[in-house]
């Protein structure tokens, strides 16, 4: 049997009932493709898909949200990719989620594909996935890309300096011990804090620490 004409099982995560009931329409007419359950978030999803292996009736695909109360789409690609390795997670996301789309990816998902996205996109994502392909949505790529060879945005943007300073943010020193662990005066400490967090998008020093916390420059 070809690929194409192999039944594909569906698991719908996302905490929008709107959105899970669209894909869930969607996947009713396309007649190699079957939905075969949906959760609310992260949390539910891994029950669920747990109380599924018991009766071998997991999915082959897992369509996730990243953005979820009580366990987000990172944290669960990445438990369903250590208990359930055959699953294939294809990511949905939305413009403001991309800068998560590469953690995503690299917790295990096979790709991702945006909410507003067509039917058609949808289903090829889903094919892809079964292909053991990544399918990347051409527009969001397209961002990715430009952001990777001239980043006015995100950690590569940082001169070496800034990410220094980042660092000492993480570990909850105040302007005037940065300047005294760096040799420099209060007011450029102060300065650079301010140029990192308008290149990273952030609006405090607390989202500073978590982006390094969650990037890897500095330890939990």
């Amino acid at each position: 049997m070809s690929e194409q004409a192999k039944n594909i099982t569906v698991f719908v995560v996302d905490d929008h009932a709107v959105v899970r009931r669209g894909i869930i329409s969607f996947l009713e007419f396309v007649h190699d493709i079957t939905f075969i359950g949906e959760a609310a978030d992260g949390q539910q999803a891994l029950e669920k898909l747990g109380a599924m292996q018991a009766h071998d009736e997991l999915p082959d695909v897992v369509l996730l949200d990243l953005h979820m109360p009580r366990l987000d789409g990172v944290q669960t690609a990445a438990v369903i990719a250590e208990r359930h390795p055959q699953i294939r997670t294809v990511i949905l996301t939305s413009f403001s989620e991309i800068e998560r789309v590469h953690a995503a990816l690299a917790h295990g998902a096979s790709g991702y594909v945006l909410k507003d996205a067509s039917p058609d996109e949808v289903e090829e994502a889903i094919r892809a996935s079964q292909r053991d392909e990544v399918f990347l949505d051409a527009a969001v790529t397209r961002v990715l890309t430009q952001r990777l060879v001239n980043p006015s945005h995100g950690l590569g943007s940082l001169s070496a300096r800034e990410r220094e300073v980042l660092v000492l943010v993480a570990k909850g020193l105040s302007n005037r011990a940065i300047a005294d662990q760096l040799s420099i005066s209060e007011r450029t400490a102060r300065t650079h804090v301010s140029k990192l967090l308008a290149k990273l998008d952030l609006t405090s020093r607390t989202q500073a620490a978590l982006v390094a916390v969650r990037d890897g420059l500095v330890k939990p």
